[in-house]
Formats: C-alpha cells, structure tokens, sequence
C-alpha cells in the first residue's frame, strides 16, 4: 500500500476523513490511467484483490472500472475508510442501459460517520472529487454539476418506481444507474469477462489509454494522441510504434514491451478512427 500511495504521489492521511478521501480521488485520477490495453494484449482481467493492487502500485499500470475502482477501495479500507462496492449499469447514448455489473462504483463512509460518499476512479472522463451519496441536490464539480436521483425520477428515464435504485447524472444527463445492495469483487466476474470478450463491449471494439491532468486531459487511442489543455484541443497520429511506445512512457508512466492490437487499425496497421475515454 505504500507503493501504491507513491504511485498516487500522496502521503498515508493522519484521518479518514473526506478531506483525506477527496484528495486521493483526485491524485489517483491524475496519476493512474482509465485503460484497456489489457484486453488488446491477451492479459484478461483478474479480478483478485491483490493482483489488482500489484498491477497498479508495482506494474505501473491502469485498468477498466472493475480493476481501478477494485483497487482503490483496498487501499482506502487499509487507511481506515469504510468501503461497500455497488453495482451499476451505465446508460448509452441512446438512453437505454447496459448490461448488469456494468460498472462497479464505491460507496465510502469515513471514519468519523461524518457522511456518504459516492467515490469513483474507474469511469473515464467523470466528477473528479466525491459526491455526497445521500446529497440529491446539484453538487458541483471541476466535471460539471452532478445529482444522484432516484432512478425513473422526473430528471433521468428508467422505470418509475426505480425499485430504490439511484441515477447518476452529469449536467443533467444520466451516466449511470447504482444499486444500492452492497456486493463483492467476484460479483463483478461475468460483467469484466463479457466486457473483455464480446464484440458487443466497447472495450473490445476500441483501444483507449487516458489520464485527468491539471490542465485537462491527455488520451491515447491506437496511434491517436489528443492532448486538452485550458479548453483547447490539440491532436496528433502517431506515425510509428516508437513514437507510440514514447507515448505509453511519457503521458502515462505505461512501459510496455509490446503494443497492444488495435481493432480499429487499418492494413497498415494504425487506427483508422477516433476513440475516447468517456464514460466506463
């Protein structure tokens, strides 16, 4: 745990608190990558407490929902916070939602009882600081503004009872939909397999490595680099594999010995198409 406070570039916090909490958030965001590079280089996805902390603090990578997020509640109960995974199904484009076990999202309590925390690592481009889990009012964030609704309420689409469930919503659009029974790491095993393996997953049909910076945000995906800084966008086709391994290096702390397979890449081998890191 140690190392993966190093990694994160923070100190072990003398409290639980969520002054602690919100902190880590932010400097795990801005440290550890959303990214899929282990279903393009044939790794799979473990879904094993340590396995996941090793490939954080000790193999200098990033990972999808299930790994960071799995991750990081290890490390917060090691520092003291009480930590629950939920489950989540994340709502498309179109308004429907996906599959159950979707995403995987912490709920953290603090260890003076001081409040609910709705804390997430693991779902791309989304609330850099905590949101306060029985808050359902708009909270603002560096992201937006966030609420958690109940689910099918007048401000999100979903059944009308909602069955207890909650919504997530950025700027008014839903993001996801949390249910609020607590559940294990090894629940999430048949989300992260199908994520991982069927042609209908995103994470298949794209390759995407990115990172929250102080400025905004850095994604690779495939051999496009798209740098934001301050609102403006800058964007780059990386021309060959050495130019791409630097990226991997340079913006992500991510040295690899083999580039991953890009789905969307042409006959010559680079990516044909854009990619982002929005969402889980």
């Amino acid at each position: 745990m140690d190392a993966y406070l190093r990694r994160i570039g923070a100190d072990r916090p003398g409290h639980a608190n969520a002054t602690a909490l919100r902190e880590l958030q932010e400097r795990h965001l801005r440290s550890v990558p959303f990214e899929n590079l282990s279903v393009h280089l044939g790794e799979g996805i473990v879904l094993d407490e340590k396995r996941l902390v090793d490939k954080i603090a000790s193999a200098g990578r990033g990972g999808i929902c299930y790994e960071l997020n799995g991750a990081f509640a290890a490390l917060l109960r090691d520092l003291g916070f009480r930590v629950q995974l939920l489950q989540a199904r994340v709502f498309g484009e179109d308004g429907t939602l996906g599959i159950p076990y979707d995403h995987l999202a912490l709920l953290v309590e603090t260890e003076d009882g001081a409040g609910r925390w709705l804390a997430d690592v693991g779902f791309g481009d989304h609330s850099h600081h905590p949101l306060a889990f029985d808050l359902r009012e708009e909270q603002h964030d560096p992201a937006g503004a966030f609420r958690i609704v109940p689910a099918g309420g007048r401000d999100a689409p979903g059944d009308a009872d909602g069955h207890g469930d909650l919504d997530v919503l950025r700027d008014g659009k839903p993001q996801f939909r949390l249910e609020t029974r607590p559940r294990v790491l090894g629940d999430f095993r048949a989300g992260a397999w199908w994520h991982s393996t069927s042609p209908e997953s995103h994470f298949t049909r794209s390759l995407v490595c990115s990172r929250l910076t102080a400025e905004g945000r850095t994604t690779l995906s495939g051999r496009r680099l798209v740098i934001t800084r301050g609102g403006e966008r800058h964007e780059e086709t990386l021309h060959d594999d050495p130019a791409v391994f630097a990226a991997y290096r340079d913006h992500f702390g991510i040295r690899l010995d083999r580039l991953p397979t890009d789905p969307r890449a042409g006959e010559d081998g680079r990516s044909d198409r854009g990619g982002g890191a929005d969402g889980d």
